[in-house]
This record gives C-alpha cells, sequence and structure tokens, in this order.
C-alpha cells in the first residue's frame, strides 16, 4: 500500500515537469539541433536566388575562423564587458555591505532597494534612444558642457572609439547593478551574524570584517554573478545595436559577437550564422569554465 502511494505522488512530480520539458524541447534543444545542422551547410540568399541548402561540412566553421573580423568583433565583446562589470560588481558590494549592516541603521532602505532595482525593468531599447538623443551633437548634454563653458563647439560622443564604448558600458551597468546588488545582499544576509558579533569582540575593523569574513563567504554568489555576467555579455546585443544603428562604429570598435551573427542571419546566410553560434557557444563555455577554476583555484 505504501508502495503504490509513493508511485502516485512521483506521477505528480512527473506531470508537473511536463511544461517544462515541452517549453525545453520547443524553445531550447530543437533549435539547438537545427542550429548546429545547418552549421555545415551552405545555405544563403543571393539577391533573388536562394543558394543550397548544400552540405560542406566544416567549411562554414574554416570560413568563420580564419575571417579577420572575428577576433576584432570578439576583443570588442569583452573589452565592452569588463568595461561594464568592474564598476558593476563595485557599486553592487558597496551597496550590499551598507545595506546589510545593522549598525549602520540607514533609513528608507525599501525605498533605495526597489530605486536601484527599477532600472533592470525598463527596455534596453527605450534606454538606448533615450542616451541617443541625450548625447546627440545638439543634444542636452553638449549645450549644458557649452553653457558651463567647458567646451567650445559640440563633442561628437557618437565619433569617437572610447565615447561609444563608454556609453554602452555605462548604460550596460545601470540596467544591470541592480540586480547584482540583489544577489550578493541575498548571500550577505545568509552569513551567520554570530561570525561578525564574534569578529567585532575580537576587535576587528568594519574593513577587516568585509575582506576577511563576508567576500570569502560570498565566493559561491560571487562566481555565479561573474559566469552569468559573462553570458550576458557575450549575448551584448540590443544597447550597441540602437545606439550606433546596427553598424557598430566608429570603426567597428562596437561591433559585438551577436551583432555579426545578426548580420548573417539579416542576409539570410543561415550556414556562417549557425557555424558563428556554435563556435560563441564553444567559448561561452571555454570561458565559463576558466572562471570557474580560476575562481576555485585554492580550494
Amino acid at each position: 500500500m505504501k508502495k503504490s502511494r509513493v508511485v502516485s505522488y512521483n506521477k505528480w512530480g512527473y506531470i508537473f515537469l511536463i511544461p517544462f520539458i515541452v517549453v525545453f524541447l520547443v524553445f531550447q534543444l530543437i533549435p539547438l539541433v537545427s542550429t548546429i545542422y545547418n552549421s555545415f551547410f551552405e545555405n544563403y540568399r543571393s539577391g533573388l536566388m536562394q543558394i543550397g541548402p548544400n552540405f560542406v561540412g566544416l567549411e562554414n566553421y574554416v570560413t568563420i575562423i580564419t575571417n579577420g573580423d572575428l577576433p576584432t568583433y570578439f576583443a570588442n565583446t569583452m573589452i565592452l564587458w569588463a568595461m561594464c562589470f568592474v564598476p558593476q560588481i563595485i557599486i553592487s558590494l558597496v551597496l550590499g555591505a551598507w545595506f546589510t549592516d545593522p549598525s549602520l541603521r540607514l533609513r528608507f532602505q525599501t525605498f533605495f532597494k526597489t530605486v536601484i532595482y527599477l532600472p533592470n525593468l525598463i527596455m534596453a531599447s527605450a534606454f538606448s534612444m533615450l542616451f541617443f538623443t541625450l548625447f546627440a551633437d545638439g543634444g542636452p548634454i553638449n549645450s549644458i558642457l557649452m553653457q558651463m563653458g567647458i567646451i567650445s563647439v559640440p563633442f561628437q560622443f557618437m565619433s569617437h572609439v572610447w565615447s561609444v564604448r563608454a556609453l554602452i558600458a555605462f548604460m550596460n551597468c545601470i540596467m544591470w547593478f541592480g540586480n547584482t546588488t540583489i544577489l550578493l545582499m541575498a548571500g550577505m544576509l545568509g552569513i551567520d551574524p554570530a561570525l561578525f558579533e564574534a569578529a567585532q569582540v575580537d576587535g576587528a575593523t568594519a574593513t577587516q570584517i568585509f575582506y576577511k569574513i563576508t567576500l570569502p563567504l560570498l565566493k559561491p554568489i560571487l562566481i555565479y554573478v561573474m559566469v552569468t555576467s559573462l553570458i550576458g555579455g557575450l549575448q551584448l546585443f540590443d544597447v550597441p545595436q540602437i545606439l550606433t544603428n546596427g553598424s557598430g562604429d566608429p570603426v567597428r570598435s562596437s561591433m559585438t559577437l551577436i551583432m555579426y551573427l545578426n548580420k548573417h542571419l539579416y542576409n539570410k546566410n543561415y550556414g556562417l550564422g549557425g557555424a558563428l553560434s556554435v563556435f560563441m557557444i564553444i567559448v561561452t563555455g571555454i570561458l565559463s569554465y576558466i572562471v570557474f577554476k580560476f575562481t576555485n583555484s585554492g580550494e
């Protein structure tokens, strides 16, 4: 009797798993298999004529790897991710430490936590259009700088490599630091308060407590944040796409891997697009493994 009751409970567990399995198959597994399959075929549009699909083996991969554009776009992607992640993790750690420190007795914490998370709810396209308008040659930022006497002529933010990169990194940092702060705060609140009390009794300063207790115990959360941020950085698309109108200018300095992939798909080149997608899957796995092993090298 007891055995049949266990089987009955297990049956309901499998039933509740069906929606996840269906969604996973339809929206993840089947597209993944289809992408890998298409990467071995020549399949593109030339004018009004569709070429292929013709089996070409690894030729698409060779074309992607030997193309001189790929290292440039990969470097652009990693630079933009680093410019966004470093200030983001620093700001999130500081805010998390402030909000979780009972000795500071900060007022209106709920309000400030809500405010810092709000940019994460705004669409990246809206953010990009806002910044494009603000930093245009005749936009408000240039007007303010000229009125203050800092510049005499409008500064062309969209025509300089590092100003465009800085704007992209700043927008992504603003959109995601709230989410990172919430994750780090959850990790900090999960640390046993007795550890902090014991450290304070032993005469440890707030800085020593942060570096010797908080950071080491936050390591699992920090690894998770870094890996997910890296994956998100490799998928960076919407902000630079809208801010530069899909060109990646100036001199392709803000062209990311996903923007490069989008050009292949826009031109109906499914073979090269599939090969580039598989390449990105492999690169993402390798970089995530390196980050995981590097951060756990001392264990």
